[in-house]
């Protein structure tokens, strides 16, 4: 997979926005960028983390009390800073802020909870063609700047839903969505969306990998300049 962003977008939904807007934006300290309307009811509110997209999806109706994804946890490497913390936001979200290049994170990493580590090495290696980084535990996988941590835990969903409070997915921006989906369902991955057209924002799809979780694959117009 050629990716057009050398980084990864993570998105979170949620039903209490102004908690939210103050933790990320006042405690944590991430310039907003805009807010993206996606259906009635359902706004996106854009965060720059490093290069990296962090998506609070704002819902005006009650999310269902469902269990949480894989993802457990945004990784954020600060310059200038000596040692690590570990924060929760209002919805139970958790961030750490990392020196930058503790454990080889230089920009952001996404910590993932996995029932079967070997199906995820496979999915994240050949399904979508990251390569792997050497780590004493769990693994790791390269994703331009970003690291996805991969942690075997007995807690991981065995299928996980998009629909609830929490982190819910994660965005990698591609060239061509219809060949970089076309090729993750080839080498395993499972399919939730098919790709379709955003207006003249975006042509998305979503996949999911073995645990259920879901990856969005994004072909920007802003990025990568057509739709075509």
């Amino acid at each position: 997979m050629e990716l057009a962003k050398p980084r990864v977008d993570i998105g979170l939904s949620t039903n209490d926005l102004q908690p939210m807007l103050a933790f990320w934006q006042g405690r944590v300290g991430l310039p907003f960028d805009h807010a993206l309307p996606i259906r009635k009811g359902h706004v996106q509110h854009r965060h720059d983390a490093l290069g990296s997209v962090l998506k609070i999806n704002h819902h005006d109706e009650p999310l269902p009390d469902a269990p949480p994804s894989g993802y457990r946890e945004l990784i954020i490497a600060q310059a200038g800073r000596t040692e690590a913390d570990s924060l929760t936001d209002p919805d139970g979200n958790r961030l750490s802020r990392v020196p930058r290049g503790q454990d080889g994170i230089e920009q952001v990493a996404i910590r993932l909870a996995v029932r079967d580590l070997a199906a995820h090495r496979r999915f994240y290696g050949q399904a979508l063609g990251l390569p792997e980084e050497p780590r004493r535990r769990g693994a790791a996988f390269r994703a331009g700047e970003t690291l996805i941590l991969l942690e075997e835990s007995p807690d991981a969903p065995a299928d996980a839903g998009m629909q609830g409070r929490g982190w819910r997915y994660i965005t990698f921006q591609v060239f061509k969505v219809d060949e970089v989906h076309a090729a993750v369902l080839a080498a395993g991955g499972r399919e939730a969306l098919a790709p379709l057209t955003l207006g003249t924002t975006a042509r998305i799809s979503m996949v999911r990998d073995p645990d259920g979780n879901w990856i969005e694959l994004s072909q920007r117009a802003s990025i990568v300049g057509s739709l075509d």
